[in-house]
């Protein structure tokens, strides 16, 4: 059973080829408009994207629930009958990315629920003999088990980084339970063999730190190092955003969890199959392997100054095959959209349930 826990409040990178109230949020700052592979058009902005920004720094006391093999320590906002809408994090990021999407979206009348990944925050393994994995396919079926644990049949699903390739594979693999998806940087889904192949070396460059956990001495000193290389990712990932050490110091504890710096290396080593996932996801690997289309009503977005690896929408549109739409948020927007441009990535949300 799901039951509140009295932590104290925790305020706060994929695939590189390929009114408030029941009303809207208001107009945003989209810079253009893509539905369905033909252009909109562009859409103003009385409002900025970023207008929320900052306003909050906690949410109400976390809680917990048993799903799968994890307890999953979650965030929760809004009436507990509205549509549920799950939001889920990246690397290396918190619950905190959406301290500021969520009362947005709960004043819509949502059910908003945001839980640490694992190796974040208070979720933990129900088992010390569990694997410490971090491949795609197991972030997914975490997600599922949370889902099915809390019972929703259904959600609009959102996410970034992590978050989004795990969101794109629920769409992908179980579309029946997502009504709607928002994914920035839009489709991630990988594999180990896609990763086999070189990128340019400019591009390589941008992976520096995938290959610096690929070695021992990455590994002890991510682990040494860990705050000071997030804030690193941080600073290179969202060039505009000045964000404060408040901001960051919520999120950085998240970082504390003891399976952080495993879940994190055994991610990036997967992708290079330098780690080999476990066999029992397998099939699920397989099926994702061929980049299945994804035909759940879809928008993705992107912040025009997002410098982390991130693959050009041309290259994913038809990686859509339903209801979609592409929105680039402008305004000196990074990679952590929902933190950084919180009305947008609301509205986007509230967007695809109507769709």
């Amino acid at each position: 059973m799901a039951h509140d826990i009295n932590h104290q409040r925790r305020g706060i990178l994929g695939m590189a080829a390929l009114g408030i109230a029941a009303a809207p949020l208001g107009a945003i700052s989209v810079a253009s408009a893509q539905s369905s592979g033909t252009a909109g058009s562009p859409v103003g902005s009385p409002s900025p994207a970023s207008a929320s920004r900052g306003r909050h720094t906690s949410f109400a006391p976390l809680k917990e629930i048993d799903a799968g093999v994890l307890k999953v320590s979650y965030a929760e906002a809004g009436p507990a009958d509205g549509p549920p809408v799950l939001l889920l994090h990246g690397w290396p990021y918190d619950i905190h990315a959406y301290v500021d999407v969520a009362p947005l979206l709960a004043a819509a009348g949502y059910r908003v629920i945001v839980p640490y990944l694992r190796g974040y925050g208070g979720t933990r393994f129900l088992s010390e003999a569990s694997p410490r994995n971090g491949q795609q396919a197991a972030l997914a079926v975490d997600a599922l088990a949370f889902m099915n644990a809390l019972k929703i049949e259904s959600a609009v699903v959102g996410g970034f980084d992590w978050g989004a390739r795990t969101v794109n594979i629920l769409a992908a693999l179980w579309p029946e339970r997502c009504k709607g998806m928002v994914s920035v940087s839009g489709y991630l889904i990988g594999s180990q063999e896609a990763n086999r192949q070189p990128l340019p070396p400019k591009a390589e460059l941008q992976w520096w730190y995938q290959y610096y956990f690929a070695t021992e001495r990455g590994v002890l000193g991510y682990r040494k190092y860990t705050r000071d290389f997030a804030r690193l990712i941080w600073e290179l990932a969202s060039p505009k955003w000045a964000f404060d050490d408040a901001t960051f110091n919520r999120s950085a504890t998240a970082f504390d969890n003891p399976d952080h710096v495993a879940i994190s290396i055994d991610n990036y080593r997967w992708r290079l199959d330098l780690a080999k996932g476990e066999a029992k996801y397998d099939e699920l690997e397989k099926k994702l392997a061929t980049l299945p289309n994804i035909n759940v009503p879809t928008i993705t977005m992107e912040g025009d100054a997002n410098g982390a690896p991130h693959p050009d929408p041309a290259n994913y549109a038809k990686k859509f095959t339903g209801k979609y739409e592409f929105r680039l948020i402008t305004g000196g927007i990074g990679h952590n959209l929902p933190q950084e441009a919180p009305d947008a990535f609301a509205q986007a949300i509230i967007d695809v349930d109507k769709f």
